[in-house]
């Protein structure tokens, strides 16, 4: 099981080189360990393109980064080299190259086990038996990832049905897997038109670190990249500081929240039960730990709305202090509200299943 992950995306063919720097230096800042780089062209010639590149990618690796060159089919033809020697690409620095287009499966399998070592990253942006195929040529599968595409045109991201079913594929055999977040502020990409790059069509207006915590909630991903660049500092920030393996939920407290309340919400680890229901998430450890402290009942609303978090009052028997997440409107006396989830991360509720961990922070 691999430990996930963070990147970002860079496109020497657009960009200054030492803007690029910049950038790098501030990622790894914030804990970023992977590069998506795009080579697009080489009209520059063999090797002025070299010289950047490998300029680029060994400032990178000296900060810890790994770079996955992704190559439009057509520089193997710009620069007189084949599939068969990848030397040009491991020259470079490259730790991986990104596979635009499939071959027929026996060339997959025979490519992964080039003599550079680098890895092979394979397009899951599609829900067929491409990998299934390359696999029963007996292919490296250490050396083989998978990354998704991301989308640069308004309305073409990927659904999530889609997204799910392909990513499967994928994470079933094991194998390490990527996907795209975008930036709202960043404006380069590999093409003219950036409304955005992000693998699923959902993201594209969310805040960055909202889509990243779908990502990883989805457990079928293990390194998130931003796609486009430049991303902001408190982009960047706000990605360092998620949980990578629980959902940590934004929430706004109550105005009355009182200090047991507020203790048993934000410093404790919460776990949902195995035998869930469908009308709230329920935390029933808390309730043991509190049971000796009083929790009045407050004076505010007891109508409560999908995402409201909630505790058992002193009213609620040896239910006292029990923790739960509506899931469903309902009314109920003997629960005080004490916080509500922010209306950009309701829809992770769907991610909290039998026994899940997760936190809240404010």
């Amino acid at each position: 099981m691999t430990k996930r992950s963070l990147g970002i995306s860079l496109y020497p063919d657009h960009s200054n080189l030492d803007d690029d720097k910049r950038y790098l230096v501030q990622a790894n800042r914030y804990g970023f360990t992977r590069i998506f780089m795009s080579m697009l062209e080489v009209s520059e010639g063999k090797e002025k393109v070299a010289k950047k590149f490998s300029d680029l990618i060994g400032f990178a690796k000296d900060l810890g980064f790994s770079t996955t060159l992704d190559i439009a089919p057509n520089i193997f033809d710009q620069l007189g080299i084949s599939y068969d020697d990848l030397d040009f690409f491991a020259e470079l620095g490259a730790d991986a190259i990104r596979l635009d287009q499939g071959f027929d499966g026996q060339k997959e399998a025979l490519l992964s086990y080039n003599p550079q070592n680098l890895n092979i990253e394979l397009n899951m942006s599609n829900d067929v038996a491409y990998l299934d195929n390359i696999l029963s040529y007996s292919a490296n599968q250490p050396f083989i990832y998978g990354c998704h595409n991301f989308y640069p045109q308004r309305g073409t991201g990927l659904p999530l049905d889609f997204f799910i079913s392909a990513s499967k594929r994928f994470k079933n055999h094991g194998i390490e897997t990527a996907a795209f977040i975008t930036s709202q502020v960043g404006n380069i990409g590999p093409w003219d038109i950036n409304d955005g790059l992000p693998t699923l069509e959902m993201h594209r207006d969310l805040p960055i670190e909202v889509q990243a915590k779908h990502l990883f909630a989805t457990n079928l991903v293990d390194c998130v990249i931003i796609g486009n660049a430049y991303a902001s500092e408190d982009e960047l920030k706000k990605l360092s500081e998620i949980n990578r393996y629980q959902l940590v939920f934004n929430v706004e407290l109550s105005e009355d929240i009182n200090q047991v309340e507020r203790e048993i919400l934000l410093d404790n680890q919460h776990v949902r039960r195995g035998d869930i229901t469908d009308l709230v998430i329920r935390s029933t450890e808390v309730r043991k730990k509190y049971k000796h402290n009083d929790n009045p009942v407050s004076q505010s609303s007891h109508d409560f709305k999908r995402g409201d978090i909630v505790i058992g009052n002193d009213n609620f028997g040896k239910y006292k202090n029990e923790l739960q997440v509506v899931l469903q409107d309902h009314t109920d006396e003997r629960k005080n509200k004490v916080a509500q989830i922010s209306q950009t991360e309701l829809f992770l509720l769907d991610y909290v299943g039998p026994w899940n961990k997760f936190k809240f922070r404010r």
